[in-house]
This record gives C-alpha cells, structure tokens and sequence, in this order.
C-alpha cells in the first residue's frame, strides 16, 4: 500500500475515533441538569473555572453563567458548600480568588467556599476534588459541552457526579471555537485516563471544606 493510501487510512481512522468518542462523552448529557428544582441535593458542587473576561476587557459569559448557576444551587439549598477550582499560575492570574469574590457577592458566605489554587485543567479539579478536598459525590457546575467532558472523567476515575448546566451562549463566535476545541480535549481526557493514566499536576494535604449544617 502506497504512502498516500496509509495516510489516508489512518486519516479516517483518526475521524472515525474521534466521532465515537465525543459519541460517547455525549452520552454522560443524561446526568446534567438544567432546572434548579430538579437537582438533587448533594454536600458539595465543584465550580470549574474559566477567565471572567475574553480580549479588550469584555466580560466573558461562560464565566458570568457559572457564578449564576453556583449561586442559583446554593440559594435553592441544593448544596452545603462550594469548592471554586481554577488557574492560579501566576499572581496577576487567579480564578479562584475572582470566582470566590464574585460568590460571595451575590450571596454566598464566604466561609463556605473553598478554593482550589491547582485546578490547572478539567483532570487536575477532579483528580483534586477527591484527593485534595474529599469530594465523592458532588455536583459540577459548568456548561453542557464541558460538563460532558467531566462527567466522563468523573465517571472514569469512580466518582458520583453529576452536573448542572450554566446558561451557554449558543451561535456566538466563542460557542463554536469551544465546541470545536471540544473534540480535541475529549481526546486528550481519553488518553490521560485510559492510556497516560495522568496525575494531577500538584496534589499535596488534603484541606478541610466547610458545609453549611
């Protein structure tokens, strides 16, 4: 078989993998909720970060839906604490702090929120949210496309999870860049579970989480 032919081959096996795959990471859409009512009642929701704002300064939505549908879970009494996990790789960037400051202006007690500084990547809060912060059956709050993504490696590394889906922003520029950044990432999720087996980037002591009685 020519060079050519092998490419092409292997090019379709590639397409074909990558299908079934987000297929299959599609599928974990069956433990995402959408209305508050409906969520059940867990100790503790996992926030995964994102940056509050995009290019210029212009608020970045994904992130604004988040802190909402966090806020929403805990006035609605759906959860007793929140562990807020994101990017904190240099001190001019830190998510958790800005999701933790933006929490409790909208509501929630600052007491019980905890924050998770090494949420580098989606894997790094999941593998975090139980090692670190004992977290074993929770909720993860973030939007659909991501959710599904973290319920599949929630779901691969034993957790209970669930998700509740912030408010997305379809047929916008950024929902089409992320949802085609999506096929590449559940990728990469697949092989950092089942073939590189990936640890967190940083681990260390465990840390207490504070629930509201």
């Amino acid at each position: 078989m020519s060079i050519v032919r092998w490419i092409v081959l292997l090019s379709v096996l590639v397409l074909v993998f990558l299908y079934g795959l987000n297929a299959y990471v599609s599928s974990f859409e069956t433990s995402i909720y959408r209305q508050v009512k409906e969520v059940p009642q867990k100790k503790a929701a996992l926030l995964l970060g994102t940056a509050k704002y995009v290019a210029k300064g212009k608020p970045n939505y994904f992130y604004t839906y988040r802190i909402r549908a966090a806020v929403a879970l805990w006035k609605a009494g759906k959860v007793k604490a929140i562990v807020v996990s994101g990017d904190n790789g240099t001190k001019y960037y830190d998510e958790p702090t800005r999701m933790t400051n933006d929490l409790v202006k909208a509501g929630v007690p600052r007491k019980y929120i905890t924050k998770d500084y090494a949420g580098f990547r989606t894997l790094d809060s999941l593998l975090r949210a139980e090692a670190i912060f004992d977290l074993k059956d929770y909720i993860i709050i973030s939007q659909k496309f991501h959710l599904e993504r973290a319920l599949f490696i929630g779901h691969a590394k034993g957790q209970k999870v669930i998700g509740f889906a912030a408010k997305d922003i379809p047929k916008t520029p950024a929902a089409y860049r992320m949802k085609a950044r999506e096929y590449l990432a559940r990728a990469k999720a697949f092989l950092d579970v089942y073939v590189l087996h990936t640890q967190a980037k940083f681990l260390g002591k465990k840390e207490k989480v504070n629930y509201r009685k």
